[in-house]
């Protein structure tokens, strides 16, 4: 046998990190209007100074000018709200930066547009762009702060759905309500994930809001934003291992020791057709599977590394041709973007693993001691533990190797697989060996010394561990 190459270490795939939800504004007076109106105005000017200053000091800015522009600004709004227009400053000078060639190309083009619509009567065509883009710049947002009543200071919604907005200093005398505050006459529910959000304000936890006007429907709408912690996993609940396949996932739950538990369990999907059919297809299959994964109470979900970083090569598949062919034909991208977003709605992880030798390495040690009468095992539900088992961070191998002389059995089969207390542990065990099921018997007498080997071995889990007793349920 050539050499095999080393394998990849496991990683946590990146889930989405924050979610937004908006709300229409309704029933909002003239006099609300007028008020929102003016902050945005009032703050939008504010933005523009603070962006040409920025713009001034160019490659010369540091820390003790975005501190002076921060003061200034403080006099003239609030703390805050200083804080959120200079990092809003900051990212768009940043981006702007990035893409200076491309403005520069269209910056003639843009020029010329600009000021035939600016030199258009009022009521002509063109007036409602000049609208959009006043509107465009005005500034109605404020970054979220935990511990703060329902998560934020500047804009606070309450979970009876009020609204209102701390006015900056100069435009104090338009409040409606103490601490120069003004309360709008519209209410605000968010449809989409109101649930999630009415327990983060309740919680105080940061919110992120922000107030726009869609000129070309005239309508307001109130945008809230926040983060969503990073989920890890929990060994302690076990993983569900899935092998990935041209017409179904091949699925096995394990115990936190690597044990499997249970039988296989597939779902089945059809790749031919339309995008939309593959599209929707993935979906059903990564519902059902999820949906499994939460009644069995595992907070991790272990998967063979579908290019879930952008290395497409040989090199980092190896040989393994049918792998390599099966993710080309397959849709990758969503089927990424679906698991991970999904998985991340159930409060679950996802571990990506190498998924070299894990169809040979589980045939190998896992397909034949739990097939049974009333239980038929595949290569692909074999893989699945192997799968789980290297999520976890476990070998893929059933046993490890014997004490040696100086403890009690003499080099005898002692294992990982038993526990203390578990019945039958110390009962003769079948020798191992390195064939797969049906294989011919290894030639000669098993060795006992060490000797080089060219077999890449998984790596042992760097924590102690003992598992649990094989089961074998029908």
């Amino acid at each position: 046998m050539g050499g095999l190459r080393e394998l990849t270490a496991s990683f946590m795939v990146s889930g989405p990190c924050g979610v937004a939800g908006r709300d229409r504004l309704k029933y909002l007076t003239a006099q609300d209007e007028g008020v929102l109106r003016a902050v945005g105005a009032h703050q939008g000017a504010l933005a523009s100074r603070d962006l040409k200053a920025r713009c001034a000091d160019g490659l010369e800015h540091g820390a003790q000018t975005w501190a002076a522009r921060k003061r200034e600004l403080t006099a003239l709004s609030s703390s805050r709200i200083a804080g959120a227009i200079t990092k809003a400053t900051h990212d768009q000078w940043a981006l702007a930066r990035r893409g200076q060639a491309a403005y520069i190309q269209k910056l003639a083009a843009g020029i010329k547009a600009l000021r035939h619509r600016l030199s258009l009567p009022l009521g002509e065509k063109g007036t409602r762009w000049r609208e959009r883009w006043e509107a465009e710049r005005w500034f109605l947002a404020a970054d979220g702060e935990s511990g703060k009543r329902f998560g934020n200071e500047t804009i606070r919604v309450t979970p009876d759905g009020e609204v209102s907005i701390k006015l900056p200093v100069p435009l104090a005398h338009l409040a409606n309500a103490r601490h120069g505050r003004y309360i709008l006459a519209s209410t605000a529910g968010f449809a989409h994930r109101g649930a999630e959000w009415a327990d983060r304000i309740e919680a105080n936890r940061a919110v992120a809001y922000r107030i726009h006007l869609d000129t070309e429907r005239g309508r307001w709408y109130l945008t809230a934003s926040w983060q969503r912690p990073v989920v890890q996993t929990a060994r302690a609940r076990g993983m569900i291992g899935v092998d990935t396949n041209a017409d179904h996932f091949a699925a096995y739950r394990l115990d936190r020791h690597g044990n499997p538990i249970g039988g296989p369990r597939r779902f089945f999907y059809d790749l031919s057709g339309t995008a939309g059919h593959r599209d929707a297809q993935i979906r059903h299959a990564l519902t059902r599977l999820i949906n499994w994964a939460v009644r069995a109470g595992v907070a991790a979900i272990g998967i063979e590394d579908l290019d879930f970083t952008a290395e497409k090569t040989r090199e980092k598949h190896g040989g393994r041709k049918r792998f390599r062919h099966l993710i080309s034909g397959m849709p990758t991208g969503k089927l990424k973007a679906r698991l991970v977003s999904m998985a991340a709605e159930h409060g679950l992880s996802v571990v990506a693993v190498d998924p070299a030798y894990t169809s040979m390495w589980g045939a190998q040690h896992w397909q034949r001691p739990l097939t049974t009468r009333h239980r038929k095992m595949s290569r692909h539900d074999a893989a699945g533990i192997a799968i789980g088992r290297r999520a976890l961070g476990h070998p893929v191998r059933r046993r490890t190797a014997p004490p040696p002389h100086d403890r009690s059995d003499r080099a005898g089969h002692r294992t990982a697989q038993a526990g203390p207390g578990d019945r039958g542990r110390e009962g003769t065990r079948p020798p191992t060996t390195d064939r797969p099921p049906g294989g011919p018997p290894p030639s000669g007498k098993r060795k006992r010394g060490t000797s080089a080997s060219n077999t890449v071995r998984d790596a042992p889990s760097t924590h102690r561990w003992v598992q649990d007793s094989l089961m074998h349920t029908g």
